[in-house]
This record gives structure tokens, sequence and C-alpha cells, in this order.
């Protein structure tokens, strides 16, 4: 193989370097590509580079001789019945991006102790001869909703950049014990992480504690039984892990259901011991241009819920494409 130069495309517009030589050299591995990088064997537009440098469409990558690294593995056939499991969850699709609903009790990655996820599924909304679709965000193990897919690296890039940049709106329904004081406002309360891994816990903590992050929701009581259960509408202005959940908790509303926090409060009798915490409507800028706001539907165990106290979801609106706009809708 000869030295040659691959010149960046639309659709590959922001990714790392690395993660463009793993799309198209698949066998490279990081620690090669590195020192490649290192030697200055790998250049783009003429100039070293880092292997986490941010490529733009138009620049030149220089690619020196790889030597058997173009040769992928066959890949295997997804499993049949993974397939029609993830293709069940698709709630909108196109060109650019797939929107999934995804199952309360579902990971969206693999980790400890964790034998079925959605990573692990998307292989099955592969088109043939495209790239891996790949996720953009991720949402709780127990949290059910919406859950973002990029048919492409290039969209994923887009699409992460507008998650970064607070371009994009999310609301979530969830169902709590109790009753806000105030019907709505802003929950701006640091976070702190204690632990590591799957038992990891998320605490309230101190403004200045050294591990505690900035962390902000806003609430809306949409509707409430008395002062026992209310229905908040939440969207998250940071995206801290468990958010949402410890936010409720601090408001003294825990989220019903929660296995890890609001302890025995959060487990009323007469209710499925699910998370009742559910990722509603997303609204992104579209990477083909305007917005695209989808709605996903209450799950099972809060329908059931919903019904028994008397709460109207209404109708789940159809997905919907918005020309021109921008930022998220209020």
């Amino acid at each position: 193989m000869k030295v040659s130069n691959r010149i960046v495309t639309e659709d590959e517009a922001d990714l790392r370097l690395d993660r463009w030589f793993r799309r198209h050299y698949p066998n490279l591995t990081q620690g090669a590509l590195q020192k490649l990088c290192r030697k200055g064997q790998i250049r783009v537009d003429g100039g070293r580079v880092q292997s986490n440098a941010r490529l733009a469409p138009g620049q030149s990558v220089r690619i020196p001789p790889l030597p058997d690294m173009t040769r992928q593995a066959p890949l295997p056939p997804p499993d049949p019945m993974l397939v029609r499991e993830i293709e069940k969850m698709v709630i909108y699709q196109d060109d650019h991006l797939l929107v999934l609903d995804k199952p309360s009790g579902l990971a969206t990655q693999g980790g400890p102790g964790i034998t079925k996820h959605v990573d692990m599924m998307l292989d099955g909304l592969r088109k043939e001869d495209e790239d891996r679709p790949r996720l953009v965000h991720r949402i709780d193990r127990d949290t059910s909703g919406i859950l973002l897919i990029a048919r492409t690296p290039g969209v994923a890039a887009k699409l992460a950049a507008a998650f970064r940049g607070r371009d994009v709106g999310k609301t979530y329904w969830a169902i709590v014990v109790g009753r806000p004081a105030q019907a709505s406002g802003i929950i701006d309360q640091p976070l702190a992480k204690i632990g590591a891994g799957g038992a990891a816990l998320v605490v309230a903590a101190s403004r200045g504690e050294e591990d505690a992050v900035s962390a902000k929701s806003e609430y809306e009581t949409i509707d409430a039984a008395g002062k026992k259960f209310s229905w908040l509408g939440l969207s998250p202005l940071t995206g801290r892990t468990h958010q949402l959940r410890v936010h409720c908790e601090s408001l003294g509303t825990p989220i019903v259901g929660d296995p890890r926090y609001g302890g025995k409060t959060a487990h009323p009798e007469g209710f499925i011991d699910k998370l009742h915490l559910h990722a509603r409507q997303l609204d992104i800028p579209h990477p083909a241009g305007g917005r695209l706001i989808v709605t996903a539907p209450l799950p099972p165990h809060m329908r059931e819920t919903f019904r028994s106290l008397g709460f109207v979801p209404g109708d789940t609106p159809a997905p919907k494409r918005i020309k021109g706009s921008r930022g998220p809708a209020k």
C-alpha cells in the first residue's frame, strides 16, 4: 500500500481523528494510530496532528502504508430476536437518525452485571453497506422513553455538539410522592457522586464541596392528587447522572418506584413498583436543517398509575419537523 490522501466529507464534520480512522480502517489499533501520529506519518493538511484532533470538511488526511489494515472481519449476523425487539422501539426514523422509545429496565450501554443493553442491539438497525448506528446520549436503565440514535458518525458529532451547546429541549414526566411547596420553579442543587461503577450514588451537595458539580432542573406541577401524589414536568438544564431523581428527592417529593433514592417513601402501596420517570419529549436541531420534535407514549406501568390517580395525559403527538426554527420550543 502506498501513501494516500483522503478528503474529509461533510458527514464527517467534527469527528475525532481516531474515530475517523476507526471508521475507515477498523483494524488499526489506537496504539498504532497514536504512534503514527507521533512520528508524523499521519498528517492533516500537511501538518502534524494528535489522535484526538477534530476534523473539518475538506481537510486532507495523509494515510501512510497500512498493510492488511483495511481488511475487516465479517460481522456476525445480529440475533433475530434482538432485531425484532429493537425495531419495535423505533418511533421515528429518517436517513440521518432514529428515535427509540426505550422500555424501563433496559440499560442503554453495558457495564458490570449488564448482559443486555440497547448498544448491543444497534446492529439490528443497520442498513446494508452503511455505518453501524450509534448512541447520541444515554438515559438511566430504569427510566423509560426517548433515546436518540445517529445513523452515521457525522450526524452523531453534530447531535452531540447540540447536546453540549444546550440546543436541545428535553422534557420528562414523573409521578412523585407528595406535592412541591411551589407549583413550579428551578431546582438549583449541586450534586456529588459517592462510590464508583454501578453501586455509585449521587447526593445533594453544598456549594464549594470538593466533589460538588453544578446541577439545575426546571419543574412544573402539571396535576396533583391532593397532597399525596403529583405529576411533574421536568427539564434538566444540566446533564448530571441521576440528576432529576435526586432533585425530586431534594424537593421532598421522591419519584414513585425509585430503587435508589427516596427510601421507603418512594414505594407506596397500590402502585407498580417501577421507576415512574419517562423521557417524554425531545426537541433537537435536525442535521438536515430545521428542528425535530418527537414525543414518546407513556409506558404501561405509568399509564396504569395515571389512570388510578385520575391524571389525563392526552394524546401523544406525532413526530414533527419544523423548518427554519432556532432553539428548542418553550
